[in-house]
């Protein structure tokens, strides 16, 4: 558990740090070869503990330490019936599950990669100003 926990918080707090980086660096900034070369390493690194080391961790401690086998059924087909028919109509054991569990990290790792190009990318565009609206809610616009 704590291989997971740490891997997990490791993963989270370098996202933190590299969008807390990104605001400092001013947009058109000049980028010296080894600048460059150490923000790659860092953006291969944290993804390749983000895609490999978590899951891999999660899935170690639900094989080993949960015991989370093939063997050991979540459910099973026909535990139960509604109107005759049994339900569910498939078994699925906890390693089905735990694998579930590494879709869902995977999916949330790639939510936040591609938040995190997206905050980059939009970093300079200016906000567009609020137009003033009248009692109605309707934006009061000059006719042209």
């Amino acid at each position: 558990m704590i291989a997971f926990a740490g891997s997990f918080l490791i993963a989270i707090l370098g996202t933190v740090a590299i969008v807390a980086l990104g605001k400092r660096r001013p947009v058109g900034a000049p980028l010296s070869w080894g600048e460059a070369i150490a923000a790659a390493t860092l953006g291969f690194g944290l993804m390749f503990w983000a895609y490999g080391v978590v899951p891999h961790q999660w899935l170690t401690y639900s094989g080993n330490e949960l015991n989370w086998s093939p063997a050991k059924q979540l459910v099973g087909a026909g535990q139960w019936e509604f109107l005759g028919a049994p339900l569910p109509p498939f078994t699925m054991s906890y390693e089905t599950l735990a694998h579930f569990i590494v879709v869902g990290i995977y999916g949330l790792f790639l939510g936040m990669h591609v938040a995190m190009w997206a905050i980059w990318q939009n970093r300079a565009k200016e906000k567009p100003k609020a137009l003033p609206t009248s009692q109605f809610g309707r934006p009061l616009v000059k006719q042209a």
